[in-house]
């Protein structure tokens, strides 16, 4: 575990996650709830389509890796105040039943907030892999974290 606070993060530095093995029934289940689209929710279909068989939403695994991600405490816990946005998202490979997925990155920036000194945010740039090393989704994210102003009052 990392449990990195604001002035822990430097540019460069590098998180990787845990694993989570994907399901069918897991991935059937979220495509029922979220994402119906037939190729996430008919395993008929999906087999005679596109895909050549059924695939996880992309949705389902930006949620996998920000779990693995926020469950690795990349950040303490109680500096995470949220995210802006994301600046680029891109899915490069089908995720199947049976993949294992699992984060790595990079920080890319840290910079105190001109307007709110209490938080800063960080820019970082996540690789979603599958068991067999290929990146099925990368992304580049903002954090809002909160800044600890009281670490250099003491001294």
């Amino acid at each position: 575990m990392y449990n990195w606070y604001f002035d822990d993060l430097t540019p460069g530095a590098r998180f990787e996650t845990a694993g989570k093995t994907l399901s069918e029934a897991e991935i059937l289940d979220f495509a029922f709830r979220y994402d119906p689209q037939p190729f996430h929710m008919d395993v008929a279909y999906a087999e005679a389509g596109p895909y050549g068989g059924l695939i996880a939403s992309g949705i389902q695994t930006i949620a996998v890796a920000l779990r693995l991600f926020f469950q690795t405490r990349v950040f303490a816990p109680e500096i995470s105040i949220g995210s802006p946005g994301a600046d680029e998202l891109r899915w490069l490979k089908p995720v199947r039943p049976g993949d294992t997925l699992r984060a790595a990155g990079e920080i890319l920036e840290v910079r105190a907030s001109r307007s709110k000194p209490d938080r800063g945010i960080v820019r970082y740039r996540m690789e979603v892999l599958n068991q067999r090393d290929e990146v099925v989704m990368t992304m580049i994210s903002a954090a809002l974290v909160r800044r600890d102003l009281t670490a250099g009052a003491a001294a």
